[in-house]
């Protein structure tokens, strides 16, 4: 068996007996032969090459990033990213010494500062290491993961699940992997960058349909389904920039009246939504057979690092021999495992949080609304944009708000189209209703502020 921890290596997990057409086999006692030596070439160019096409400081894009950076500096806003926040984030930060009242992380439940999961944390440092040194399909398996992977088939109501050890590689690795040229995926257009990675990477059509919008993907599949073999449908439980929730009953009938497959990413659902945080699945009280295969980060509610993906268990069982971003990656290191499969425990012991958790949200949903704050289409979930329509703008009131303690994530174009530059506020169930009242009493007051000088 051959496998490569760097990624760089295409071999499957066995060699079949009579390999297909193409496949490279190399049998002991056989040597390859050497290919023929190709003709002289002609002579190069003379002509030197442009800087652009020969260093990478000098791509365009590069310098079109450089020059994006000046024009922030230009504008005398210090710049609101890779802020060092220099100890655990919950409802509030410490950043440069200074606390400040935070909505700028997704540790929704409270769970990645709880002591129980740090403790378990240690805990599995002592007994298994910092790493496990090796693909878990090699030697990289330790019963913690076993452990968490049924606590997160369980909780999901699937037969199986497995985990790779980052969220974003996670759909990446394995859209790309289950779909080909020949097949369409189908996604949401506001679908997380992970999921247009892997439609990339799998070399099937990629074609957006409107955001939540069932009845757009139904009239585009009966166009077009038939033009292709396999149709993979792919949206996300909670929308991770605007706060709402995917129709999921329309869309699995949808899925089956075209003879479809469904994937929901549950990154920003998982332990937010559902009466006991169980994600879209008990939100909608679902049948969670529909969904051909679920997938998901434990960096959220679940407090670690890592992504999993569950479903029936012959395709898990596929998944952890062939998908790459499993089989050619050391496993999750022993803290994060053990980190997540705490939190979990915590979740189904106290569901109390879930309960504040969306209390809190929809506090702050409410008082935004009445304040006049375009928080768009956000409902029952903790993430509420603040539309603000203007990059600048949204940068100066970032600005506005940390210097009076509270801290608030500016998202500009490109990451969202100009007209709909936001803050995103992440609330938790730490956060108390004194804090959410100050926090968008605060915002009230800065963005009218704004409006009036920018018209004067």
């Amino acid at each position: 068996m051959i496998a490569n921890d760097c990624g760089t290596g295409t071999a499957p997990a066995a060699v079949p007996a009579t390999a297909p057409e193409g496949f490279p086999v190399q049998r002991a006692g056989h040597r390859e032969e050497t290919p023929p030596t190709p003709p002289p070439a002609a002579d190069p160019p003379t002509t030197p090459l442009p800087e652009e096409h020969t260093r990478i400081e000098c791509f365009p894009e590069v310098t079109a990033h450089g020059e994006r950076i000046s024009a922030l500096d230009g504008l005398g806003l210090p710049n609101p990213y890779f802020l060092v926040h220099e100890r655990g984030m919950t409802d509030t930060t410490v950043i440069d010494g200074r606390e400040l009242l935070s909505f700028s992380s997704y540790n929704y439940l409270g769970l990645a500062t709880h002591p129980e999961v740090n403790e378990a944390a240690r805990d599995a440092i002592e007994r298994c290491g910092t790493s496990v040194s090796a693909s878990r399909l090699l030697s990289g398996s330790r019963p913690l993961h076993l452990e968490l992977e049924a606590e997160l088939a369980g909780r999901l109501a699937c037969e199986a699940a497995v985990t790779l050890a980052n969220g974003h590689a996670t759909n990446v690795t394995v859209i790309g992997h289950l779909v080909g040229p020949g097949d369409l995926v189908i996604h949401d257009a506001l679908a997380h960058d992970s999921i247009l990675q892997g439609c990339k990477l799998s070399g099937a059509t990629r074609r957006p349909f409107p955001h939540n919008d069932a009845a757009a993907l139904d009239a585009i599949l009966t166009q077009v389904r038939h033009q292709y073999r396999r149709v993979l449908v792919v949206v996300e439980g909670v929308y991770s920039m605007d706060g709402d929730i995917a129709d999921l009953p329309a869309l699995i009938e949808v899925k089956r009246r075209h003879g479809a497959l469904l994937m929901i990413d549950e990154a920003h659902s998982m332990g937010t939504i559902g009466a006991t945080g169980r994600g879209i699945g008990e939100y909608f009280d679902i049948d969670r057979s529909a969904v051909d295969l679920w997938s998901g980060t434990l960096s959220k509610a679940l407090a670690s690092c890592g992504g999993y993906v569950a479903g029936k268990r012959s395709v898990v069982e596929y998944l952890r021999y062939t998908v790459p971003g499993f089989v050619f990656s050391a496993g999750m290191t022993p803290a994060d495992t053990a980190a997540s499969l705490a939190a979990l425990r915590l979740l189904r012991a106290e569901p109390q949080r879930v309960a504040r958790l969306a209390e809190n949200a929809a506090l702050f949903v409410r008082l935004a609304r009445d304040a006049g704050i375009d928080v768009g289409d956000s409902h029952d979930t903790p993430v509420v944009p603040c539309i603000v329509g203007d990059s600048l703008k949204t940068l100066r009131l970032a600005d506005a708000l940390f210097q009076q303690g509270i801290s608030v994530n500016p998202i500009l174009y490109p990451a969202v189209p100009e007209e709909l530059a936001r803050l995103r506020f992440f609330i938790t169930c730490e956060h108390t209703p004194d804090q959410i009242r100050h926090a968008v009493t605060a915002l009230e007051h800065e963005l009218r502020h704004l409006t009036t000088a920018r018209a004067a």
